[in-house]
Order: structure tokens, then sequence, then C-alpha cells
């Protein structure tokens, strides 16, 4: 069972940057490096959304609401995924959750995030205007 664990949360002001990392249980970085590997979201009471994907070559696929703004990339020799988010805006206050999946050898569309098998714990931001 391969263990997520994100950190990089907290709060920012509108306009502010966060960084979120998402390290791994997954001993071999061999299989690291073939998974696809993305972020999603959550507010309470509203549907998860898919935010950003990575492939195992490094391409990327955003939402929408967040293209030009956030950044994914992964460091296969350390096992981390990353979430760079710039000119946060409140409606990014969401549970950041990352997760990967070895199902994909190509780039997917963000949505399919929301169907990675691994799913971290999540790490809350909070963005105040």
């Amino acid at each position: 069972q391969v263990q997520l664990v994100e950190s990089g949360g907290g709060s920012a002001q509108s306009g502010g940057s966060l960084r979120l990392s998402c390290t791994t249980s997954e001993d071999s970085i061999n299989r690291f490096s073939t998974f696809c590997g993305g972020w999603f979201r959550q507010v309470p009471g509203k549907e998860r959304e898919g935010v950003a994907v990575i492939s195992p070559d490094g391409r990327t696929n955003y939402a929408y609401s967040v293209k030009g703004r956030f950044t994914i990339s992964r460091d296969n020799a350390n096992k981390t995924l990353y979430l760079q988010m710039n000119n946060l805006k409140p409606d990014d206050t969401a549970r950041y959750y990352c997760a990967a999946s070895a199902a994909y050898g190509a780039l997917v569309p963000v949505s399919a995030v929301l169907r990675f098998l691994y799913k971290g714990q999540g790490t809350q931001v909070t963005v105040s205007s």
C-alpha cells in the first residue's frame, strides 16, 4: 500500500503564494517515476475538484480555475510531488489532497485525479482577502 503525506498548507493573503509537497512511502524510486501524480481539492459541502496532474514524463494538465497560477512538478529522486500556488484567491480555500496512480502511463485529464488509487490525508489552505 502506497502512502502519501502532504505538507505546506496554511494561511495566505490574497495574491500570496504557498507550496504544497507530497511525499510517498513507495520504496522504489523507479516505481514512483512511473506513477501519474496529481492534486485535488475539496470544500465542505461541495464536490471535489481536480486541480493539476502530471504524467510520468512530466507533462501537465490544470483545471481552468488555476491555470497560469498553479504549477505541478515532481522530483522522482526524492519521490515527491509539488504544487506551487501563486496569486492565491479566497476561492482557492480548500483542503488539498495529493493522489497517485500506477494505472496510467501517459498524461490524463485533470478530472482523472479523482479516480487515482492512492490518496493522502490532505492539507488545509486558507486564503483571506
